[in-house]
């Protein structure tokens, strides 16, 4: 019988976009209000044991009923935002010591899941910032996240940002999103584009896992900043034990 088990779905983080990814199912007959009453449901306030004890998340933990349940009694896509991913930690971890990074800027959450980035380039001051997933699931446990940290919500946008044109923001914030090398292609001419016509700054994070080691971005980072992982952290994810913040440079 299969599972979700939580730790080790934590591992495969999926494509965010229109490759690889599963049929995102329908949610158009659910209200917010509904969808925010089932995320209240299944899901813990959690504000430790991460990189970001000052941000309070709506997560699954082991208490959570998802946590073991059959994959099948979802009813939603893949709850990706229901995990805070290490990546997304070290990025919002790095915001928070240097909140001059957002201070008075646009700032581009891209693929933001929980919205924990979102929120820490909120709370640093930012003067705009747009939260993008595709899982409108994401968008509501966003705003469900902002106003746990009473914070004004980001803009939460759903289509898919990369291959459009790009729009002008002075911070792009990708946190474990560098693990296919076919998105990673996808990614690096977007990011060239936006760095191109708007000076984009692009800031990374993730924990080093080897399909992010292997890609051939790589002579393109400057590392900024290394983080050790708490132990809960390293256990969801395999052994993975620090998570580090990168500069990427057209």
């Amino acid at each position: 019988m299969t599972f979700f088990r939580l730790p080790a779905f934590r591992y495969i983080k999926r494509s965010l976009y229109p490759w690889g990814h599963n049929e995102l199912r329908c949610v158009s007959n659910k209200s917010e209000a509904q969808i925010r009453r089932f995320i209240f449901e299944n899901t813990e306030v959690v504000e430790e044991h991460n990189l970001t004890p000052e941000i309070k998340l709506r997560l699954f933990t082991p208490s959570c009923r998802f946590w073991l349940e059959r994959p099948e009694l979802w009813p939603f896509d893949d709850p990706y935002w229901a995990i805070y991913w290490p990546g997304g930690q070290a990025l919002s971890r790095y915001l928070l010591d240097n909140p001059v990074m957002c201070q008075g800027k646009a700032v581009l959450d891209l693929g933001s899941g929980c919205g924990a980035s979102a929120i820490a380039a909120k709370l640093c001051g930012a003067a705009r910032v747009v939260a993008n997933d595709i899982d409108p699931i994401a968008a509501v446990a966003t705003h469900m996240n902002s106003e746990l940290n009473s914070v004004k919500s980001p803009l939460c946008v759903t289509n898919n940002m990369i291959g459009f044109e790009p729009e002008s923001f002075d911070l792009i914030l990708l946190g474990d999103m560098f693990y296919d090398e076919a998105l990673a292609t996808s990614l690096h001419g977007w990011l060239d584009r936006c760095i191109k016509m708007h000076n984009s700054q692009v800031l990374i994070g993730d924990p080093g896992r080897a399909q992010f080691e292997d890609l051939g971005i790589r002579k393109r980072l400057h590392r900024l900043a290394k983080y050790e992982l708490p132990s809960s952290v390293q256990e969801e994810n395999y052994g993975l034990t620090t998570a580090s913040v990168w500069c990427y440079h057209s």
